[in-house]
């Protein structure tokens, strides 16, 4: 019996009500059985760049999994198939974890550098994200687990992401917001799409029928389902009718009870519940389960794997991109030094492997910088630390090692008493380590009750003695006491369920003394979330704060100072945009300090997005780490020192100031945000107005060098065919290297405004010194169109166009020009 066949036997033994309940969630992240057929849930679970399997779920296994460079770190590799291999090792860590579908990728567009989200996307450009996207579905679904898309579309900022709408011209949406997500589907075939929060010209994307039933299944042949963002559903009828086919999180809000009184009030047609219903059950059979092919959840000796680290620490090596290296500083040469400087915030245990929010993967340790450099170059040369200074405008959260639990509880954090009524009382419902206060929990909590309580006790010990902030950042009424008195009350009113209020208090802790702790959360309003953390940060008054001094000594006393600077924790988070592109804290002070004592300087970026340099001058070296997973100190430490040729390049513009982005004038919006920029997104902007970038879309620094030469059309375009040009690239160096060639095309005669030029191809290859080799790129109709609102498609017009091929958007080594007929 074909799968076709088997489903719709399925779905005729279904009643009405029964296909109505395939519609909605379980729980937080399991679908709906039918006990009757032996229809079972699938489980889904959090993840672009891990496995996110840290917080209970009833009906899957919890556990610490491989943490790898995030979506920005994905396509600075300019990689697809070392994508191919990361995506099949998720894949295989999605199953062990006994889940059906991870709820990735991410490929929306950066539009703009401070949306919140940016880490977890892959580029500005759309063929670099789709190219990035087929890899990353491809590798994962080849392990039988399925993917969810996300978020179609045109969700590009956190900024009232839950209910603004994107206002885009059909141009704009076809040719940057759409393209990519066309491309995937296409080409890897996603089982799963996910609508975005936002509204999209006045419609939300979970009911707007132009983009799920004309565009995603019509045009482009989608035959997986739809599944909304975590809430993003605000209708019964209008979301069924308009292509939505799984409701989440469960229970139901509108696809329980309300969609069948619907149904049988005539309101809609049970022909849309079956095709929904179809599509469900279509998902089910691919998953395997239906058929007794278990999620796998005892496979736990694939996570984690010796190879999965390996994986993990091979993309970071790809992806951390040089942006400077003025008197070839790197790399550094073991043998010559005697004493390396590592200083700043994110040199140690703040150094960041992933942005915030539901992308955040607890991994089972992370190798930071300082300890990266220290394992490499061991007792050979002496390797000093000095934080400088704090790089946070919130407090951090609190640290696990800061903790100790009461009652006798072995190990760092803190007993956790959970009630199941919105009342603190002596004998809790759960009781149990937790090693933090940090949580966020959907409408149904901890306990599966929407009001509940939560206390935390134990003791705070301080790393150091002087002035420390304790605070909040909460939903609902959270309090923080410190040896008995209240420190921290924070409440919110409950009216805005997606509000998050912070507030902190001042305390003066002593080196070693346990201080007791209590922590209380009551929830008591049925909000859609609940959300708890506890922050703690050093906090000096200015005349006590000898940071700055004490690490411009330990460089002016070094060989070299390596200055690791970059965002606090969930700074970079789903749920906020960030306030400004300018590093946080006292770290430009830190970094000019730091580069006034010592001359080899060089300085390293932790963050998922672009920053503001104004010390660019004053420093020889820039290394853009971004996000780099759990083995990214192991990567940067083997760059430094030259065991590795740095190869990642930038998928987005940065600019010299925020005024200079394109989406300046119309973001942040309030109701609406207008794409006014139109297509010029990104380096289509910077090339159009002619504006100078601080570093452009695709750059990135080698130790070695490479020549381009010999590009000529093999191949002339046909119609329905393709074009095919080659290009011959030689490692000119004396370094083993890997060089991203770049291909962009540029439309002399078009009848409608294009960009200067677009990407069009590209490929990376490693080269010997010396060693050259011919490389070709097939160029189909669509690399030479643009899309037509008044055609209502794609037009080739005949006419010249420029084939431009380079090492950056700014950097084209050759061109040609070639005549479309």
């Amino acid at each position: 019996m074909t799968l076709q066949q088997r489903l719709e036997e399925l779905l005729s033994q279904l009643t009405l009500r029964e296909k109505v309940t395939l519609l909605s969630g379980q729980s937080s992240m399991l679908t709906m059985p039918i006990e009757r057929l032996g229809i079972p849930s699938l489980a889904m679970t959090d993840g672009p760049h891990g496995v996110r399997a840290d917080r209970e779920e009833v009906g899957r296994p919890t556990g610490l999994t491989t943490a790898f460079p995030t979506g920005v770190s994905m396509a600075a590799s300019w990689n697809p198939e070392l994508i191919e291999r990361v995506g099949a090792a998720l894949g295989s860590e999605t199953h062990a974890m006994g889940c059906d579908i991870l709820l990735a990728p991410c490929v929306n567009i950066v539009r703009h550098p401070l949306a919140g989200r940016n880490f977890e996307s892959y580029s500005e450009d759309p063929y670099l994200a789709g190219r990035i996207g087929v890899a990353y579905v491809k590798g994962v679904q080849s392990e039988g687990v399925g993917t969810s898309l996300k978020h179609y579309a045109c969700n590009n900022q956190e900024n009232e992401r839950m209910r603004g709408s994107s206002e885009v011209d059909e141009r704009t949406l076809r040719e940057i917001y759409l393209s990519q997500f066309e491309t995937i589907v296409k080409e890897a075939k996603p089982w799963t799409v996910m609508c975005a929060y936002n509204r999209i010209n006045g419609t939300y994307a979970s009911e707007n029928s132009y983009l799920l039933q004309e565009i995603l299944r019509g045009e482009w042949g989608f035959e997986g389902a739809v599944i909304s963002d975590w809430g993003a559903n605000h209708t019964i009828v209008e979301s069924v009718k308009g292509g939505l086919d799984l409701e989440m999180p469960g229970p139901a809000k509108y696809y329980g009870n309300l969609l069948f009184e619907a149904i049988t009030n005539w309101q809609i047609d049970e022909a849309f519940i079956n095709e929904a219903a179809r599509r469900m059950l279509r998902l089910i059979l691919q998953s395997g389960k239906l058929e007794g092919k278990a999620s796998r959840p005892a496979g736990a000796g694939r996570v984690n794997t010796p190879e999965h680290q390996a994986l993990a620490r091979e993309l970071a090596e790809e992806a951390i991109t040089l942006l400077k290296n003025d008197g070839n500083v790197l790399p550094l040469k073991a043998e010559a030094l005697h004493a390396i400087a590592v200083i700043g915030p994110n040199a140690a245990e703040d150094f960041l492997i992933s942005g915030g929010g539901s992308a955040r993967v607890i991994s089972p340790y992370f190798v930071s910088p300082l300890e990266g450099l220290k394992a490499k170059l061991g007792d050979r040369v002496e390797v000093r630390y000095a934080p400088g200074c704090s790089n946070y405008r919130l407090p951090p959260v609190i640290r696990r090692d800061y903790l100790t639990p009461a009652n006798g509880h072995q190990g760092n954090g803190l007993k956790a008493e959970y009630f199941n009524r919105p009342v603190l009382s002596e004998k809790p419902d759960l009781e149990r380590l937790d090693a933090r206060p940090d949580f966020w929990w959907p409408n149904e909590g901890p306990l599966g009750q929407s009001l509940y309580a939560v206390r935390w006790t134990g003791s705070l010990i301080a790393p150091g003695t002087g002035r420390y902030l304790l605070g909040l950042a909460n939903t609902a009424t959270a309090r923080v006491y410190l040896d008995g008195k209240l420190l921290v009350e924070s409440a919110t009113d409950g009216q805005d369920s997606f509000k998050v209020n912070v507030n902190s208090g001042t305390a003066e802790l002593v080196s070693g003394q346990a201080y007791d702790l209590r922590v209380e959360f009551i929830k008591n309003t049925k909000d859609n979330f609940s959300l708890i953390r506890l922050l703690f940060a050093f906090d000096p008054t200015p005349e006590k704060d000898q940071r700055l001094s004490q690490a411009t000594e330990l460089a002016a006393k070094s060989d070299v100072a390596i200055v690791c600077v970059g965002m606090p924790e969930s700074y970079e988070s789903e749920g906020i945009d960030r306030p400004d592109i300018e590093l946080p804290g006292a770290q430009v002070e830190l970094i000019r300090a730091v580069a006034k004592a010592n001359p080899k300087t060089i300085v390293v970026l932790n963050a998922g997005a672009p920053v503001s340099m104004p010390w660019l001058n004053e420093v020889p070296v820039v290394v853009n780490a971004l996000y780099p997973g759990m083995e990214g100190g192991a990567a940067l430490a083997r760059i430094l020192l030259g065991e590795v040729n740095p190869s990642g390049k930038l998928t987005t513009t940065f600019p010299k100031r925020l005024e200079d982005t394109p989406a300046f004038n119309n973001y942040p919006g309030q109701k609406e945000v207008h794409y006014g920029e139109g297509i010029f997104v990104g380096y289509r902007h910077y090339d159009l107005r002619a504006v100078e970038p601080l570093f452009p879309f695709g750059h990135g620094l080698s130790y070695t060098s490479f020549e381009y030469s010999d590009l000529k059309i093999t191949q002339p375009l046909k119609r329905g065919g393709a074009a095919q040009v080659a290009v011959t690239v030689k490692n000119t160096g004396t370094l083993k290297g890997k060089e991203v060639v770049q291909l962009y095309v540029s439309d002399k005669q078009a009848s409608l405004p294009r960009p200067p030029k677009e990407l069009k191809g590209f490929a990376k290859v490693a080269l010997d010194p010396g060693q050259s080799t011919t490389l070709k790129f097939d160029l189909d109709e669509r690399a030479f169109s643009f899309y037509d609102p008044e055609q209502k498609g794609w037009v080739m017009e005949p006419g010249e166009f420029e084939i431009l091929v380079g090492s950056s958007s700014r950097d084209i080594r050759v061109r040609l020009v070639m005549k479309v007929d």
